[in-house]
């Protein structure tokens, strides 16, 4: 398998001191950057608490050069790309991913944005009430509250313990001394002696080093302030305590070791290996998962956290506690040579298959000698005894270790994948075989890459089984650890398994995944749900919604044997596509091409209710295109393009309605509509339901106004060459799903590339009238008589 161009970043420091890294990387579709300032929550006034989260939505909203309808956010929507920022501790991280060519100016709007913010009192007062109500969720949230139980622990006086969200009292933007406090923290932290800037593209260095250099000339200078070090993170002799709450035990333990060392300790206490800590657990009975995690890490301060989630309710902390420091005391007293190849061979693995934003956000680092000595140096002052357990350290990760070589199948001697055209006519009826049967290969993309994608597809006679998320989660490990993300979807009768990544590995893991399934049912005991804010409730709940097909009762058994499956492989060479066809011969069911017919709405209103346990108001529509062809495909998807933009801005920032507002395109078993979202502390589903109408009758207004429809930007999203192998797969398995050709990216980009106003003010006038149906999933029922509430 081919090694990365270049596996570590080159570290440069610019003249203003701007810290830069640099990741080339030839593989990847897209660019990447993300600016860490060194200032975060815990660094401001103690008297205006939230006042660095204040700040960061404050940047987004436009400057004099960019306004915010063109701003980042919007240029990076334009473009397909992302866009993020996050406030911790002690940082403050922004995050924009583009297409190359779009990524030189992406990169001059976010230096513009951190530099020149017009920080005017209106935007203030509007952006207040956008962080209030986020304080409002984030204080009826479960996972935020525990996480703050959690923290209990920790010594009184360490900000850990403060309340630093920011809400309509700790940000008085009436009062001068707070906009003095505003001003200066920003005219002291961002500068450039403050900001460390990471870029990833396929772009060589030295035009990486170029752009690096154009952003740091926008810059304010500065040099680097010292960030003031915090309390002790416990005082006294105690350095660990015990949580226990909802099923689980938390053992938080407060230490000193660097990330790389914890990092490495945490990916051996999570393995779930035979003779491994969470293996002896579940054989006890004790806990049925095990996750360790940093929770905290600035200077010489760290905070471990692990996780328990307990097999019942009965009171097993002290067994717990002395399993752990036992296994650990094992473990400090082990070789670690080869855990630390294995640790190399980990992270070099995740460079290899990491999109743009995610090789520019890694900063992992191997073990080193000085990681060793401060991890020995940790876990000698827990003075462990001598393990008394029979411990065994986790073996080596067989995905990680390449395959033997094989000749590629299908391709005669001495050609390679360059060569398909020249084929034997007996490989083309292979082919044509191969391409009939429920297993299907997708020529759509190139296999010249070392990325690919698998989608396998079950149709049961009855409810899915439950619990085989769970029951893959030791399997999903090792994937990821391999390089392939493996994730699975149950919906009503179906269950979908994807896998993403290198494509070495996927015979294999597919090889694995047979044996799984060929497991006893009965083991299958799915995990209490995590508890998720309404809006993302409702988005979990939509496809089964749009389903149409009501499951059975979950006491009817699924059978494996009635079952019907079949899949889709991307990207994929000869080679592998033979070995995944071996494979596949032993998956439970029966192959089949499963056909997918739509529950067409016919121009209804259904309202679905789902009960998420929240004061907010919570709402998707969904409105599906009128048909399911290719044309109405592209006039919605430019529909979207337009609208989105404009939809933000109303509802996001001039009404102010909610903190979670979106739209875009959304594919639920090939059925392709536009999506709303909104989530709102303040205003009711039936007043959110009446602004959504209200803004869609203005569309054809809109649409008029617009002097660039923005066909040839969209188009450039769906260019095979460009679209990252996960989106490029999922794309596939939709039109797969829809009936379309195996040229349907490219017929896209042309459909989008002709479509004309007259075409998108038709569309306009469809969505309106609700040609295709509307579909609303909302967390309470509508009083309003329009629409019709779903069986």
């Amino acid at each position: 398998m081919p090694a990365p161009v270049h596996p570590h970043p080159v570290h440069l420091t610019l003249a203003n001191g701007l810290r830069v890294s640099l990741r080339h990387a030839p593989r990847l579709k897209r660019s990447a950057a993300v600016l860490q300032v060194a200032a975060g929550s815990h660094d401001v006034p103690l008297a205006w608490p939230g006042l660095a989260h204040f700040l960061e939505h404050l940047l987004f909203l436009g400057t004099e050069r960019f306004p915010t309808d063109k701003g980042l956010m919007a240029y990076v929507q334009r473009h397909g790309g992302q866009v993020n920022a996050s406030t911790r501790e002690r940082t403050t991280d922004f995050f924009v991913e583009l297409p190359v060519s779009a990524f030189a100016d992406g990169l001059a709007q976010l230096a513009d944005m951190l530099t020149h913010p017009r920080l005017t009192l209106d935007d203030q007062r509007r952006e207040r009430e956008v962080l209030d109500a986020e304080c409002v969720a984030w204080s009826q949230d479960a996972k935020a509250q525990q996480q703050v139980a959690l923290l209990q622990g920790l010594a009184a006086d360490h900000p850990l313990r403060g309340f630093h969200a920011g809400n309509r009292d700790s940000l008085p933007v009436e009062s001068d001394a707070f906009q003095q406090a505003l001003r200066e923290f920003h005219g002291h932290f961002y500068q450039s002696g403050q900001m460390t800037l990471s870029l990833a593209g396929p772009q060589p260095l030295a035009e990486l080093q170029a752009l690096a250099q154009q952003f740091s000339d926008e810059l304010n200078s500065g040099p680097l302030h010292p960030q003031a070090a915090p309390p002790a993170l416990m005082h006294g002799p105690a350095h660990s305590y015990q949580h226990v709450a909802n099923h689980h035990l938390h053992q938080v333990i407060t230490c000193d070791a660097p990330r790389e060392a914890l990092a490495f300790l945490c990916t051996w206490l999570n393995a779930s290996a035979p003779g491994g800590l969470l293996a002896e657990l579940k054989a006890r009975q004790l806990a049925t998962a095990l996750h360790a995690s940093v929770l905290y890490h600035f200077a010489d301060q760290a905070v471990l956290d692990i996780d328990f989630t307990l097999d019942s309710e009965r009171e097993r902390a002290t067994q717990i506690e002395a399993l752990l420091y036992d296994w650990l005391s094992f473990f400090a007293r082990s070789d670690w040579t080869a855990l630390r190849e294995e640790f190399a061979l980990l992270n070099a693995r995740q460079q290899q298959v990491q999109g743009a934003l995610a090789l520019a956000r890694n900063d992992a680092e191997d073990l080193s000698e000085q990681g060793v000595a401060a991890l020995k140096a940790m876990l000698d002052a827990l003075s462990l005894p001598a393990a008394e357990h029979s411990w065994q350290l986790p073996p080596n990760n067989p995905l990680l270790r390449p395959p033997a070589k094989e000749e590629r199948a299908g391709l005669i001697r001495g050609q390679t994948s360059a060569h398909r055209g020249l084929r034997t006519f007996a490989q083309d009826r292979l082919r044509g075989r191969r391409e009939l049967s429920a297993l299907t290969f997708s020529q759509a993309l190139a296999d010249d890459t070392d990325e690919g994608a698998l989608y396998l597809h079950w149709r049961f006679d009855a409810a899915a089984p439950s619990g085989l998320e769970h029951a893959l989660q030791p399997l999903r490990e090792h994937a990821r650890q391999a390089g392939i993300e493996l994730s699975c979807e149950t919906i009503a009768n179906d269950w979908l398994v994807k896998m993403h990544g290198l494509h070495a590995p996927m015979p294999a893991v597919l090889e694995a995944l047979t044996r799984c399934l060929s497991g006893d049912d009965e083991q299958l005991s799915p995990p209490a749900p995590v508890p998720m804010i309404a809006i993302r409730e409702l988005l979990k709940a939509l496809p089964v919604c749009c389903d149409g097909v009501h499951p059975g009762p979950r006491e009817t058994h699924a059978s494996w044997a009635t079952a019907q499956w079949q899949g889709l492989g991307s990207g994929l060479p000869a080679a592998c596509e033979a070995a995944i066809k071996l494979a596949a011969a032993r998956l439970p069911g029966q192959p089949a091409n499963i056909p997918y017919t739509p529950r067409l709405l016919n121009g209804q209103h259904l309202w679905h209710e789902v009960n998420t346990e929240s004061s907010d108001a919570a709402l998707l529509l969904f409105c599906p295109a009128p048909s399911q062809s290719l044309a109405d495909e592209a006039t919605w998807r430019l529909l979207g393009h337009v609208l989105q933009g404009p939809f933000y801005q109303r509802l996001r920032v001039e009404l102010q309605i909610g903190y979670a507002v979106f739209s875009g395109i959304r594919q639920i078993n090939g059925q392709t509509g536009l999506l709303f979202g909104v989530q709102s502390p303040s205003m009711s589903l039936d007043g959110i339901s009446e602004q959504l109408q209200a803004f869609l009758g203005q569309l054809p207004s809109l649409i008029e106004r617009s002097p660039d429809l923005g066909n040839q930007a969209l188009a450039q999203q769906f260019a095979a060459e460009t679209l990252p192998i996960s989106q490029a797969a999922d794309l596939l398995w939709q039109a797969q799903l829809a009936g379309h050709s195996s040229g349907y990216l490219d017929q896209l980009q042309q459909l989008i590339q002709s479509r004309t106003r007259e075409d998108l003010q038709h569309a306009a006038e469809q969505l309106n009238n609700a040609t295709g149906g509307w579909r609303c999933v909302a967390n309470g029922p509508c009083s309003n008589h329009d629409w019709y509430a779903a069986q």
